[in-house]
């Protein structure tokens, strides 16, 4: 269509037919100088304002290095190894994907990519009002539009970089998909260390509960019995009978002896006599009686009744075989819980330690700082760009029009161009005028 149009015109023109095509253009472009020479200063100023206007932007990068998982896929095929020659070809497929992941980033990329990481960065920094948008939806968007995230292929090193037209916010951006992205891997960490600590912590309160009440039970029972320590006891309460029982001898040898030397109402002898039967009244209380302890109904534990209060204030050497048991019980209860609560414990501290060594640690690069030069927009190459495009829009534009007024007035397709001008001016002006009587 264009070589039948250039056609008519050289045939309405036959002086131009003969000129090269890039001469009449230049010679348009000439006859109309100052029409572009006043278009290119407009055009310059134009662009000048479109660069300075668009808003400055900052870019803040933080590169990390995911965790590798090249020693668990190097675990697996070892294993998967060991089943025999059989099925090397299944086992080497497997060991060729195992090897061709070598690292997490697709993983981590999904993370800081994810919902969760984004809400949480809008409520953080407030990027609604910041952003001026209405909804979150629209928020996350313009986050996700500002911000690029990309690893590489040979190392897996992710890079984050994050647009803002403020620098700090830019910074705080970049850091804050770092936070995000450590906390998230945290509460999506399931492996089998944490499963086992989190079972010893649940049995370690449990056990640290039952060796409590068994101490309390154990401290209730001595304050009650007085027994402290009824090994100790029993020892210290034989020696003082033995020491008594001694005492008690001596004093009825000196009373038989004073018998043959005065009479029986002698004063000496009474004294003496006295003094042996408080000796007996002292070793027959710590020898005690032989009734057996009741247990006492008012009070009801667990692990079954309690004796009742024994009145003396130590236990007496008949009592103490009949508490040796009770407190034997007792004290067994305790050692075997403190056993349990120490061999806890320990475990505990060796799956606190296997958990952290199985967390996945994102290994920080290069930290995100705040950049001191601005990434958008290039202001002397988009006013160049603008500059150029104007000029060359409106020197496109003078060639077209004076090919457009050489073409004749009986050419039909002047002819249906005008007529479509003509109907979209039309168009404008009842729309104009609508627009007009509605307000």
């Amino acid at each position: 269509m264009q070589a039948e149009q250039l056609d008519s015109i050289r045939s309405a023109h036959p002086e131009e037919a003969t000129t090269p095509n890039w001469v009449v253009n230049s010679s348009v472009l000439w006859d109309h100088r100052r029409f572009l020479l006043r278009f290119c200063a407009v055009a310059l100023i134009v662009s000048l304002i479109i660069a300075f206007v668009i808003p400055k932007r900052y870019e803040s990068t933080a590169r990390i290095m995911p965790p590798d998982n090249t020693g668990a896929g190097a675990a697996l095929f070892a294993a998967l190894a060991g089943r025999g020659l059989g099925e090397l070809g299944s086992v080497g497929s497997l060991a060729g994907g195992l090897l061709g992941t070598r690292t997490s980033s697709p993983l981590f990329e999904d993370f800081l990519r994810s919902s969760t990481v984004t809400g949480d960065l809008i409520d953080r920094f407030q990027l609604q009002r910041v952003y001026h948008k209405r909804y979150r939806v629209d928020t996350a968007k313009t986050l996700a539009h500002r911000t690029t995230i990309a690893d590489d292929k040979k190392s897996g090193v992710i890079s984050i970089t994050v647009q803002d037209s403020d620098p700090r916010r830019a910074r705080d951006l970049a850091q804050g998909y770092l936070d995000e992205l450590n906390m998230i891997v945290n509460r999506t960490n399931t492996s089998s260390a944490h499963q086992e600590r989190a079972f010893i912590e649940h049995r370690l309160e449990s056990v640290g509960a039952d060796l409590e009440r068994a101490q309390l039970e154990m401290s209730e029972f001595a304050s009650t019995h007085t027994a402290i320590d009824l090994k100790e006891q029993t020892r210290a309460t034989v020696d003082a009978a033995v020491k008594l029982q001694a005492q008690v001898i001596v004093e009825q040898s000196e009373v038989d002896s004073l018998k043959q030397i005065y009479g029986d109402g002698n004063v000496r002898i009474r004294v003496a006599r006295a003094r042996m039967a408080e000796l007996q009244h002292e070793l027959q209380k710590m020898s005690g009686t032989s009734a057996p302890l009741q247990p006492d109904a008012t009070i009801s534990q667990t692990d079954g009744p309690k004796l009742a209060r024994v009145e003396e204030d130590y236990p007496s050497l008949r009592q103490i075989p009949r508490l040796a048991v009770p407190y034997t019980d007792i004290y067994r209860r305790v050692r075997v819980r403190e056993a349990v609560y120490d061999m806890l414990t320990q475990q505990y501290e060796v799956a606190r330690i296997q958990e952290a060594k199985e967390i996945p640690v994102v290994k920080v690069i290069d930290a995100p700082g705040i950049p001191e030069k601005k990434s958008f927009p290039p202001r002397a190459l988009l006013t160049l760009f603008l500059f150029v495009f104007f000029v060359a829009s409106a020197a496109s534009q003078t060639i077209l029009r004076h090919r457009w007024n050489l073409v004749g007035a009986a050419d039909p397709r002047k002819a249906l161009g005008q007529a479509i001008a003509s109907d979209v001016r039309n168009m404008i002006i009842k729309a104009r005028l609508r627009k007009g009587g509605t307000r």
